[in-house]
């Protein structure tokens, strides 16, 4: 996750860079279940409204946290499918809450109602994050289901009634690009709290159209919006969070938005980002799906570490035995291609490596959703063969 603000607050008031700290474990995403009311287009774990056999009961649950308690992972986001269709979730919430956990709940937003809003707000969440493609009739086509929007914003309002914390998460497609804009003005008419925009975990062009691809020129645009709006927000003194995922290119971008604004601290934020130092999957972020099978992060589904019913997740998460963990958690990662000659690859990390593999098969190679220019990052012109 590339936390905006954080970066923003740096440009108008900049601390000293201090020394790197890890958390003490990864930040879990555990989708709980994987039924959802809802069928939407980009969903990664192809949910549906049915029940899948073979999910972890209750006490396994319990189990498993305890575990992670001991290898003291900090933040636990329950997800789904909709997690909020699991009939535990409050009893499994209280119990996360109850050993210190930092508690994420990660909803669709349309079943949060009048009947559940208060053990909701009992549980004492950390942060609500609900799921929007974009403005009324956009959100309802992605979701495949009408009316999906005005449930989702009645879900939000009645969190914020509550006091909770409570933002908006985004994917942008080349199909909901156009909502962007709205759904910020969203964000400051209801008061949210927190803004994520999720770059769609997709194959990309490659580096052939880079230039004229209009995904990754549709990219620039929400970035340099985003950037803009965070500035402003920060300048207004408002406590808004703006975050993304997916795409660890954004970090270089916002060097790149600094040297154009704000050149007299392009080599603070440099550092300051290089201190961030990008992806961190299969280091400090972890997936563990409905079935107990662990991966590197919630776009690996298709490479599994290993089951918490077999083994325990510490054990699974340690064990390099695993090329692709080995891999990971290489420090420097050995990549290939342009993210290997990229000036700014202690920015970045490389980025997301389950692109790489899917259009590949090659883990390591360069990602194909890197949106920046090979002018822009220090690499010399090359044909798709050489890649």
């Amino acid at each position: 996750m590339f936390r905006i603000s954080q970066f923003m607050q740096e440009i108008a008031h900049r601390t000293p860079l201090g020394l790197r700290r890890n958390p003490p474990g990864p930040v879990v995403i555990w989708n709980l279940i994987r039924r959802c009311n809802l069928t939407c287009k980009h969903c990664y774990s192809i949910s549906a409204d049915k029940d899948f056999a073979g999910e972890l009961s209750t006490s396994e649950v319990f189990t498993v946290m305890d575990d992670l308690k001991g290898f003291h992972v900090p933040v636990l986001i329950l997800s789904g499918g909709e997690p909020l269709m699991r009939a535990d979730i409050f009893d499994v919430a209280h119990r996360a809450k109850s050993l210190g956990f930092y508690v994420g709940l990660s909803s669709n937003g349309t079943l949060i109602d009048e009947s559940n809003i208060e053990q909701i707000a009992a549980v004492g969440f950390d942060y609500v994050g609900v799921s929007l493609d974009g403005i009324a009739a956009t959100h309802d086509k992605f979701r495949r289901m009408d009316g999906a929007f005005e449930k989702s914003m009645h879900g939000i309002r009645l969190c914020k009634a509550r006091g909770i914390k409570v933002g908006i998460r985004f994917t942008l497609t080349e199909d909901n690009a156009q909502d962007l804009p709205a759904l910020l003005q969203l964000m400051e008419e209801e008061g949210l709290d927190k803004f994520y925009l999720s770059h769609l975990n997709y194959a990309g062009r490659g580096n052939k159209n880079r230039r004229d691809d209009a995904f990754h020129q549709t990219t620039r645009a929400a970035m340099d919006l985003l950037f803009d709006t965070c500035w402003r927000a920060e300048q207004a003194g408002k406590v808004t969070e703006f975050v993304t995922g997916n795409n660890d290119a954004d970090g270089v971008y916002l060097l790149l938005w600094v040297r154009k604004n704000f050149p007299h601290l392009q080599d603070h934020i440099r550092a300051k980002l290089e201190q961030w130092g990008g992806n961190s999957s299969g280091v400090n972020v972890a997936n563990i799906d409905n079935l107990g099978n662990v991966h590197p992060d919630t776009m690996w589904w298709n490479y599994t570490l290993g089951n918490v019913r077999e083994r325990r997740f510490s054990e699974i998460w340690m064990d390099i035995s695993d090329p692709i963990m080995a891999g990971l958690k290489a420090k420097p990662r050995h990549v290939k291609g342009r993210c290997a000659s990229c000036e700014y690859f202690a920015i970045c990390g490389g980025n997301t490596r389950v692109r790489a593999w899917q259009v590949t098969g090659d883990p390591w190679a360069e990602d194909p959703a890197c949106y920046l220019l090979d002018e822009e990052i220090g690499v010399l012109q090359q044909t798709v063969e050489e890649v």
